[in-house]
């Protein structure tokens, strides 16, 4: 056996109606397709059913399953202690997906339980469940920090595992969609968040999978989104099968967005390993861009890529430029991978000899030693985007008022601490933003006595 159904499904408390008390009727059509998605999950009878939650245990760096034999918890969060949960755990299954990362690197396992009480993104979907059939085992698993192709690879090792213990197995996919939808809802809205719930749905109706990995990082952002990653999982434990997909309900009544969608896998299909069709086309478009690079990124990924395989830094090549080797200026290197940033590093001034030195020492810098970042692993290396921005001389400004963030970086300095920002981000649309961020990068708190610095900045990509 393996996979035999999966499910996209929402997790609002207040569905619950001791949670909800009566309000949980403005979303009665939610509450239908979710008692269709447990009827059919009774009929389906399965040994397992495997929840991924936004709201599990979560890390930057690491995919939390959570360990032991028993999964307990209760909506005394949510005012109603009465509504209780206890199962068990699949602990062979949960052990095969643990050792399975452990023998590839994989950084997905048992460790690090912060909290063994059940989530409400968990719980919500098991009371629906759980009154149609409860002869099952419970796998409880956690989002984390990285890119969407670490979570879609994920998702495989787990269909693997499932199809060699010959688990009869549900995937559930539990997560909200956008919550930036009415302008009455409790996060706002935003543009972003229509159009997120408009594309989910479009691509989860029809199981295009692939299209999955097209959500940019900052769209999902803006949108508030809560279960994408959750759902590219669940598409990776279908990876390779051709999938029938319907749609129950979709609704945004309380801003907040809730959709439904059941996956039923017919059999193998060649053509659905989007996995290795998406990383095929980020290698191809890399290759691409690194022949179309400039000599200031062609320089920083020289050095990045000396570094990391050496452990040392290189020479000014030969090749380098006159315009390098004459000039001086701060320079930042940012890393990116699969869309997510990987690094980043820089300097506001001069501080080395030339720019081509400052290039250099940068690209290491941004390669092993962001704090935010493990250092880059030569394994790794084909998959870096890397960018060069060259910073103008900083010039002091009275006011934000002379501030543009699309065409000025911004320097905060408060005393000793001082944060900068560069031009030009995705998710940075408003100067209050851009100082804010900048502020919060230097520890400067708010309400800090400031000076404001801008530059102008050469992108080199």
């Amino acid at each position: 056996m393996a996979i035999i159904a999966a499910y996209m499904v929402p997790h609002p408390p207040m569905i619950v109606p001791a949670v909800g008390r009566g309000s949980e009727d403005q979303v009665e059509k939610t509450i239908r397709a979710y008692e269709k998605v447990a009827d059919e999950i009774a009929s389906l009878k399965p040994e397992t059913i495997i929840i991924s939650s936004p709201h599990s245990v979560m890390y930057a760096d690491y995919f939390h399953i959570s360990p032991g034999l028993k999964a307990q918890g209760s909506f005394a969060e949510f005012r109603a202690p009465e509504v209780k949960f206890d199962l068990e755990y699949d602990e062979e299954l949960v052990n095969l997906v643990s050792d399975k990362a452990s023998d590839t690197g994989f950084p997905a396992g048992k460790l690090g339980e912060k909290n063994a009480q059940l989530d409400h993104g968990t719980m919500v979907p098991l009371w629906f469940i759980l009154k149609k059939y409860r002869d099952f085992k419970l796998v409880r698993i956690g989002l984390s920090g990285f890119d969407l192709l670490k979570h879609y690879k994920l998702g495989m090792m787990i269909n693997d595992a499932v199809n060699e213990l010959g688990r009869k197995t549900v995937y559930v996919a539990s997560g909200d969609l956008s919550h930036k939808l009415q302008t009455y809802g409790p996060y706002g809205f935003a543009e972003e968040g229509p159009e997120y719930d408009k594309r989910i749905m479009d691509v989860c109706s029809n199981a295009r999978f692939g299209e999955l990995f097209d959500f940019d990082e900052t769209f999902c952002e803006k949108a508030a989104e809560c279960g994408h990653k959750s759902f590219v999982m669940m598409a990776g434990a279908l990876d390779g099968l051709k999938i029938d997909a319907v749609q129950y309900s979709h609704e945004d009544v309380t801003g907040v967005g809730y959709g439904i969608c059941s996956f039923i896998p017919k059999g193998p299909d060649e053509n659905r390993h989007f996995l290795d069709q998406r990383l095929k086309t980020e290698e191809n478009a890399l290759e691409e861009k690194k022949e179309k690079s400039d000599a200031y990124v062609k320089l920083a990924r020289a050095s990045a890529e000396y570094f990391v395989k050496n452990r040392k830094i290189m020479e000014v090549p030969d090749w380098v430029p006159e315009e390098l080797l004459n000039a001086k200026a701060g320079a930042f290197v940012s890393i990116h991978k699969f869309g997510a940033l990987r690094g980043c590093i820089g300097t506001i001034l001069s501080t080395k000899n030339n720019l081509a030195q400052e290039i250099i020492h940068n690209a290491v810098s941004a390669v092993s030693e962001d704090y935010r970042f493990d250092p880059v692993e030569e394994s790794e290396l084909k998959w870096l985007d890397i960018n060069v921005d060259v910073l103008g001389e900083p010039e002091k400004i009275k006011s934000q008022d002379q501030l543009d963030v699309k065409k000025y970086g911004v320097i905060v300095q408060s005393g000793s601490k001082r944060g900068l920002l560069l031009p030009d981000l995705d998710g940075v649309d408003t100067v209050e933003q851009q100082v804010s961020i900048a502020m919060r990068k230097g520890g400067i708190n708010p309400g800090s006595k400031i000076e404001l610095f801008r530059f102008q900045v050469v992108r080199h990509v």
